[in-house]
């Protein structure tokens, strides 16, 4: 969801005033993807590296995602979306890392859509962890090397039990990964616009998923 500072710089707005907005974009986007059958929906909302801005705007994105939740939750449960969190709570601040643990629990049933929010994430950080965790179990003798394979690592990422993503969007323009996802979006689609994330409405959304649609996944592949 990139973009938000440069939305609020070119209306001589603060930065702040950027992510507020884009937090509105982000319910309105799970509503259209609610809509039209997306079953996951995965939001980069606060990298790993994200700590290294100014202590103002990490405390605002703290707040905002908090109270985003809090009000958020109530519609999550009644639209039967899940929220899923992937990345280390341990950083974050208590009370949000309660709020974002009682809103995974109260919502983990729920079938019609998941919502994975990827806050203080890193993807690299993902795979050592992971390969940390295999490491140690193959040491006390869990398993064997030679039984460790694609499927069984993706068990082990934050993101497991959730599919490879089909479709990257990156807003405002960028055009590198940016540590998301690494191991995950192998043979996902990439759908890059200008248009910077508080302008991703609707239409843009919907705009995105239509091009998408008219990709051939060939998935290393011919055609037929």
């Amino acid at each position: 969801m990139d973009g938000n500072g440069r939305w609020a710089k070119r209306r001589g707005l603060a930065r702040i005033e950027g992510h507020a907005k884009g937090l509105r974009r982000i319910k309105e986007t799970i509503k259209t993807a609610s809509d039209i059958g997306i079953k996951y929906l995965t939001f980069f909302a606060f990298s790993t590296e994200n700590w290294k801005r100014p202590a103002h705007e990490v405390d605002f994105l703290m707040r905002a995602c908090e109270n985003f939740i809090k009000d958020e939750l109530a519609g999550l449960v009644k639209g039967d979306i899940a929220l899923r969190h992937i990345g280390k709570l341990q950083e974050l601040p208590e009370s949000l890392g309660r709020c974002i643990d009682r809103a995974c629990e109260l919502t983990k049933n729920n079938r019609k859509l998941t919502v994975a929010l990827a806050f203080n994430y890193g993807s690299r950080q993902e795979i050592v962890e992971a390969a940390k965790k295999i490491a140690s179990e193959v040491f006390t003798g869990a398993f064997s090397c030679d039984s460790i394979d694609e499927e069984m690592f993706s068990r082990y990422l934050y993101t497991t039990g959730i599919p490879d993503p089909d479709l990257l969007i990156r807003t405002s323009g960028e055009m590198r990964i940016s540590n998301f996802l690494l191991w995950q979006l192998c043979y996902a689609e990439f759908y890059v616009t200008q248009k910077c994330w508080p302008d991703f409405d609707k239409r843009q959304f919907l705009k995105a998923i239509s091009e998408f649609q008219k990709r051939s996944r060939r998935f290393g592949g011919l055609d037929g």
